[in-house]
Parts: C-alpha cells; sequence; structure tokens
C-alpha cells in the first residue's frame, strides 16, 4: 500500500509546495522511494516541452527519481487563473479519473507520494467536482498549510471542518508565518492549536520564497509517522 500525503492549503501562496517538496527530500533523505505529484497546476510557462509548472519541477526535483514530467503533472494551464476557467477557455475536459491514472503510474514505481493541490481545498476542478473530490480519489491523508496571518483562523477552521466533513483523514497542519508584521502569530497559533485539537507539525518563521525547509520537514515526517 502507497504511503504518503495530500498537501492542501488554507488558499493560494500559503507555502503548498515548499511543505510538500520538505516532506519528499525528509522522505528520500531517510532512504523512501518517494515522488511527487501536481495534478493540476495553473501559471505555467511555454518551453520546448510544453507547458512546464516551477511547483511541479520541484517536486519533481525532490523526489527519488525523475518521473515523467505527464505523471506529475497531468493539466498544465498557462494562465494564472483558476485552473477550471483555463481549462475551459481551451476547450479542455479535466477529469478525475485521469488523475486517478498518472497517480497509480507513479505509485507502481514508488513507495511514498507527496500530492500537492491547487489553490485551497474547494477550488472548483470541473463544473461538478472539486480539487477536495481530487483528494478523495487519491485517498491520501491530507496535510493543511495555514498561512498565519489576518483571518486565517476562520480559513483554517473551515477547511479542516471540511476535510473531516469529506471522510478524509486530518494528518495535521502547518503554520507557516507569511506576514512578518502580523504581531500576534503566536496567539493565533495557539488559538489554531485548541481549536484543530493538535499543535502545528511545525511552525515555519517568515522566509523568502523558494527556501527550502530541510530541517522543518524531517520534523514533519518524524511527526506523521509517529
Amino acid at each position: 500500500m502507497i504511503g504518503g500525503w495530500f498537501v492542501t492549503g488554507t488558499g493560494t501562496g500559503v507555502g503548498k509546495t515548499q511543505v510538500a517538496e520538505a516532506l519528499l527530500c525528509a522522505l528520500v533523505a531517510s532512504g523512501r522511494r518517494a515522488v511527487g505529484m501536481k495534478p493540476v497546476a495553473s501559471g505555467c510557462r511555454q518551453t520546448a516541452a510544453g507547458l512546464r509548472s516551477d511547483d511541479a519541477e520541484r517536486l519533481q526535483a525532490a523526489s527519488a527519481f525523475m518521473a515523467d514530467y505527464r505523471d506529475v503533472n497531468p493539466y498544465a494551464f498557462l494562465p494564472p487563473i483558476a485552473p477550471h476557467v483555463a481549462a475551459e477557455r481551451i476547450g479542455v475536459t479535466m477529469q478525475a479519473q485521469v488523475v486517478q491514472q498518472h497517480f497509480e503510474r507513479l505509485a507502481a514505481a514508488a513507495d511514498w507520494l507527496v500530492v500537492e493541490g491547487v489553490g485551497g481545498w474547494r477550488v472548483p476542478f470541473d463544473s461538478t467536482l472539486y480539487m477536495s473530490d481530487i483528494a478523495r480519489v487519491i485517498g491520501l491523508p491530507v496535510v493543511l498549510v495555514v498561512g498565519v496571518r489576518l483571518g486565517c483562523i476562520n480559513h483554517a477552521l473551515l477547511t479542516a471542518g471540511a476535510i473531516r466533513g469529506d471522510g478524509c483523514a486530518f494528518a495535521g497542519w502547518v503554520a507557516n508565518q507569511l506576514d512578518p508584521m502580523f504581531d500576534s502569530g503566536g496567539e493565533t497559533i495557539t488559538a489554531l492549536s485548541h481549536y484543530l485539537g493538535t499543535p502545528p507539525l511545525t511552525i515555519v518563521g517568515h522566509q523568502p520564497a523558494g527556501t527550502k525547509w530541510r530541517t522543518e520537514g524531517v520534523a514533519m515526517v518524524s511527526q506523521l509517522l509517529g
């Protein structure tokens, strides 16, 4: 049975890629055959090999082996907009079974999979499904990345409630202190720990974009594996 996690967030730009990358790096460093996946990505760039997502490439590079990019990122779109809108603009109908097929191809070659969602838990996938439905199809426990800033308690509690309400396993949460000017981060994390019923897997201080969370990854994997 494949091990791993589905990484979601309280919104866009809260650090999902950093968390997924850190989990992968820690798993690989511990000798596990782990691979990353970003099923859907928008804001991709055009290359000679086709559309490429920076986030997906980071996960691909952090994996134990160089998986086929088409398996890592089955749906890639150029404009930096909601993926279902980007898909509609070019007449593409995304299908959950396609994501599942690529997931299964990766799972056949790996022991662990870290899958990064897009946006938040309820971002639409198509006219009837959400990214939460993709997480349910994949079936991995969910790690929630909380961008610690004003308003995040509401966003975190709503998201965690939806994860649990959808029947997915809530593996834990990460506190990413995005705003260096937010002076009640400590109290906010304490409140979140109380209301979510568990302390964060790790607390990340404000860091430049692109920073690799190596130490944090080890800490997260250690707690997630118990």
